[in-house]
């Protein structure tokens, strides 16, 4: 496997990671041993760079990393997300300085280890200068629990901010052939300040693919209420990705 250096500081990784949302939410259900499985085969075919978050079903989905990856702790670069904060009450967002070491330290508890290779504010909290979660952030650094630093959905303005504060390791942003406006201002800003780019759903949530479903997509599928795949987009959406509407629509 083709290794990267995530930009200027960051750590060295496989060019191919592995995002493990899916494991846990936003996909219809799934099996967490196919899903710890799945986890293995990716370390045992030389990716390094596992991708969670605290949020991913509510905890579950750092839960599960941790277990597929024990005893082989040392093969994985370890990225994990706070910022996002689900509960019985709704989704909210929180960057507050205060609460950043407590969401940190249990996520290494369900991680099972003692720090975090990559961690990210995985959504900005509008009521909390980006600079003082940072602050918060590069405490962490200090502490010995996490070795690097990463964003996710900033734009040029809060990346400027934060790098102010701390080197910044990685930028995280959905970025596709199907979804092409990062590359007006983020990843310019990005390689500006020397922070490396982590793309998500870099196959367009299955638009490049050739597997969306025939039909609705099921319940548990965030994609039936996502309106680029709604009926009346669609079609031109899956157009305009090139020679991939010729490719039949997997049916169930």
């Amino acid at each position: 496997m083709e290794q990267k250096t995530l930009g200027a500081t960051g750590p060295a990784t496989s060019a191919i990671g592995l995002g493990c949302m899916g494991f846990s939410q936003a996909y219809g259900p799934a099996d967490d041993e196919v899903s710890a499985a799945v986890i293995r085969d990716a370390l045992d075919h030389g990716i390094t760079l596992i991708d969670t978050a605290m949020s991913y079903g509510r905890g579950h989905n750092e839960t599960l990393v941790g277990r597929a990856i024990a005893g082989r702790r040392d093969e994985v670069v370890l990225a994990t997300k706070f910022g996002i904060v689900r509960g019985e009450d709704g989704t909210r967002l929180d960057g507050r300085p205060e609460n950043v070491r407590g969401y940190c330290e249990a996520s290494l508890r369900r991680l099972g280890t003692d720090h975090i290779d990559l961690y990210y504010l995985h959504r900005v909290d509008p009521e909390v200068p980006v600079a003082d979660t940072v602050g918060a952030m590069s405490d962490l650094v200090a502490a010995g629990k996490v070795r690097h630093l990463g964003l996710s959905e900033v734009n040029p303005a809060q990346l400027g901010q934060a790098a102010a504060v701390h080197p910044i390791a990685a930028v995280q942003f959905e970025w596709s052939l199907a979804w092409r406006e990062p590359e007006d201002d983020v990843v310019p800003a990005a390689r500006a300040i020397g922070a490396g780019l982590v793309p998500y759903s870099p196959l367009g949530r299955g638009l490049l693919t050739g597997t969306l479903p025939s039909g609705p997509f099921p319940e548990g599928d965030f994609r039936r209420a996502d309106p680029r795949f709604g009926p009346e987009h669609l079609p031109a959406n899956l157009a305009s990705c090139g020679p991939w509407p010729r490719w039949p629509r997997r049916t169930a």
